[in-house]
């Protein structure tokens, strides 16, 4: 049986489900009838889903907030709100509060946790191995072994070696 889907903006069931897709991505909203009302998504003139989404965090409370601009490329959150999109990279870092509160309504968290692809996974382990050596030669220079210190300095060496022929 399916899982009852719960409102993005409350805790009631939700019976309105809207789909939009963007530059090849798909973004969902679950709504209750009662916020569908509320956002004017019932409403024939239609509506935009990055507006809904800045209103559902507030993002339509203080003028001065709207007429913050991004300072490489003169983006405002009003030009969010109205495209779904950001100006420029250095967006991502002046509306960081910002996504992140949109983002925190959309999911989980505001982390990936979620899969790494399969050329990553390996290119990160081998990071991990290396940091997991140098913490262990550090200590045995420390005890002062330094036969041992000596075998995790060439185990590093293989590893980076290792590393660099699979980037």
């Amino acid at each position: 049986m399916a899982k009852a889907l719960k409102c993005n903006l409350c805790d009631n069931h939700a019976t309105v489900h809207l789909t939009q897709i963007l530059n090849n991505k798909i973004h969902k909203v679950d709504l209750c009838e009662s916020c569908a009302q509320q956002k004017g998504v019932t409403d024939p003139n239609g509506f935009s889903l990055a507006d809904l989404l800045i209103k559902s965090t507030g993002g339509e409370e203080a003028g001065a907030d709207q007429a913050l601009k991004c300072p490489t490329c003169g983006y405002t959150r009003r030009n969010f709100s109205k495209s779904g999109r950001l100006g420029c990279p250095d967006c991502y870092d002046y509306f960081k509060d910002t996504i992140d509160s949109i983002l925190a309504n959309m999911h989980k968290g505001t982390t990936h946790c979620g899969k790494v692809p399969v050329n990553a996974r390996a290119h990160i382990s081998l990071r991990e191995e290396v940091s997991r050596l140098e913490e262990e030669l550090k200590k045995a220079v420390d005890a002062e072994r330094y036969e041992d210190a000596a075998q995790y300095r060439d185990r590093i060496q293989e590893v980076r070696k290792a590393r660099d022929q699979n980037e």
